[in-house]
């Protein structure tokens, strides 16, 4: 039986809960409608001093949600067409989410399909603003609360993922990032055979 990861899940270190998510399912409730998949690539953005995390730049209107407290969704829009699903970790006042990169599809696959055809079933959620659009995740359920008994977006348990079954690697898309951070492996992905 499933059961939806407590606030303490989320208060801990970053980068425990980036791996930690691995396996963990992700549900959007939709008009009454359960969507889901189980996580399956997730990237760790740290505090101020992460030169790749959008609170290098401070606190602004767009970033607000990261310095809340922990277990809160910070969604926002890039690239002028994607929205990006981020859960908020550690202690509040301290800038630091987990992006998640790729899911798994379990549930609602008749609405994710029709919101992604007519690409094949695997191209489905494998990029983050694949996710968003997928499960109808947008602007709404920015700073949404994950813990909250009510919530339309929260995390249950799902599947074990053993170690020999993760890569661990740097971020994607940070190309104008200087190094430490453009290479810094905070990026935890499932391998396809597992």
């Amino acid at each position: 039986m499933s059961s939806r990861l407590p606030r303490a899940f989320f208060d801990r270190p970053t980068l425990e809960v980036a791996r930690a998510l691995l396996g963990m399912r992700l549900v959007r409730l939709d008009d009454g409608q359960r969507l889901s998949g189980l996580i399956t690539e997730t990237e760790a953005y740290i505090g101020q001093d992460d030169l790749g995390c959008h609170a290098s730049a401070g606190r602004t209107r767009r970033n607000a949600a990261m310095f809340g407290p922990p277990g809160h969704a910070y969604v926002y829009f890039t690239y002028g067409m994607h929205w990006m699903l981020n859960f908020v970790t550690q202690a509040e006042g301290f800038p630091a989410a987990v992006l998640i990169r790729a899911l798994q599809p379990l549930e609602g696959l008749e609405i994710i399909a029709s919101r992604r055809a007519p690409r094949p079933p695997k191209l489905w959620t494998d990029g983050p603003g694949k996710i968003c659009q997928a499960l109808g995740i947008d602007k709404a359920l920015n700073g949404a609360d994950l813990c909250d008994p009510q919530a339309a977006l929260f995390v249950e348990t799902g599947q074990a993922v053993l170690d020999s079954s993760v890569t661990i690697g740097p971020r994607v898309g940070l190309n104008s990032v200087p190094e430490p951070w453009k290479s810094i492996p905070w990026r935890f992905r499932v391998k396809e055979s597992a």
